[in-house]
């Protein structure tokens, strides 16, 4: 059976303090022997040397009193180790006694970080460690596991969210598919015009539906982590994606200007242009009416920057941070249009964070909001 960490540190240090005692009380003993009995006023050198006729009483004398000396010596120093011996046992016995109360004082914290651990479930997300006391390592280790528990719970959080908006999203659609089939389907007789109209709204809620799951797929993908490395230029990209939002931006009337330099970066190709298009999209989407709609991009010595800025409706600061959580938009209440999905700003804060990148939003004095996206450069640290 494996030892417990506090029988092995109680253990650990008990041998340390036994050690510790003994080599006191071998040195006391030293210190001892060689200090017992000492004469301090022996014969000088004189007196020491033999006679030439007769011995000399004096050395004879000496060296007798040293026999004794050490004869004493020898006792003293036996019954002074079977004295240290009977108090190194019991310094070992009540060392083991007081390590084993010292060291489950200090290991209570991570009993209570355990218990807290298994009571910590998908579904009890809420329970803290919350331990108590100075603020030492095991204190340090109970409030960062504290802070991962916070994490996991607003991660679980915004999964659900997420699923729960996403079902609510896919719903419309399908449910006009339905809602019109059953409908038609009812009348007995019905104009071509009438199945034309029907077959419109079919066609308008499934391309619908293929966007908000093309929008899914793209949001996956970023956040898997699994992206190709090749070299892209942000410029390209912007230049393509104003293109094929050319159509939207006349109908909208909106003045487009550009300023595109060169900003090349290595990431995944067909992310990075999702990303570029779904600013583009959501700068002319949130627009008003004859407004106006800013693309630059360029290369700076912190790396490679787009700044989409549009017109539109005051953007509060405090609702900066929400529109790019998935299927958020700024007024709660307020209907998708038929080509939004609410995954815009979303899949470009994944993509972003998917290429080591920052994202940020700043709303406009005069309404509008000014979004810029800087990617590490390539070729360099950026």
């Amino acid at each position: 059976m494996k030892a417990s960490i506090r029988v092995r540190l109680t253990l650990v240090y008990a041998v340390v303090l036994v050690a510790t005692s003994a080599a006191l009380l071998a040195l006391n003993d030293a210190l001892l022997y060689r200090s017992l009995y000492t004469n301090v006023k022996g014969p000088i050198p004189a007196d020491m040397r033999p006679g030439d006729d007769a011995p000399n009483e004096k050395l004879s004398a000496y060296w007798a009193e040293q026999a004794e000396i050490r004869h004493l010596r020898a006792d003293v120093l036996l019954h002074s180790a079977g004295t240290s011996a009977l108090a190194l046992v019991i310094a070992a016995v009540a060392g083991l006694a007081v390590c084993w109360l010292v060291t489950g004082r200090m290991l209570r914290p991570l009993r209570t970080l355990t218990a807290a651990t298994r009571r910590i479930s998908q579904d009890r997300l809420a329970e803290r460690v919350a331990l108590t006391g100075p603020p030492d390592e095991l204190k340090e280790l109970a409030d960062t596991f504290d802070a991962m528990v916070g994490r996991l719970e607003a991660s679980f959080n915004s999964q659900r969210r997420f699923v729960a908006d996403a079902a609510h999203e896919l719903r419309t659609p399908l449910s006009i598919v339905r809602t019109g089939a059953e409908v038609q389907l009812a009348k007995r007789h019905d104009a071509p015009a009438e199945w034309r109209a029907m077959a419109d709204r079919v066609l308008t809620a499934t391309a619908r539906a293929e966007r908000l799951l093309d929008g899914l797929l793209a949001l996956a993908r970023s956040d898997s982590g699994a992206l190709t490395a090749e070299p892209c230029d942000l410029a390209v990209a912007a230049a393509g994606a104003l293109g094929e939002a050319d159509p939207e931006a006349e109908r909208a009337g909106l003045t487009v200007t550009t300023d595109l330099r060169p900003a090349p970066v290595h990431g995944d190709p067909v992310l990075l242009d999702r990303l570029v298009r779904n600013l583009v999209d959501n700068a002319i989407r949130h627009n008003r009416p004859a407004g106006w709609l800013r693309v630059t991009t360029g290369a700076t010595d912190h790396g490679c920057v787009i700044t989409v800025d549009n017109s539109g409706d005051p953007v509060p600061a405090a609702e900066v941070d929400r529109l790019f959580e998935p299927f958020q938009r700024l007024a709660r209440d307020r209907a998708a249009g038929p080509r939004s999905t609410g995954l815009g700003l979303a899949i470009v804060r994944s993509i972003v964070r998917a290429h080591a990148g920052t994202v940020t939003a700043v709303p406009l004095d005069e309404g509008g909001l000014s979004v810029t996206v800087s990617l590490p450069r390539a070729g360099g640290p950026g």
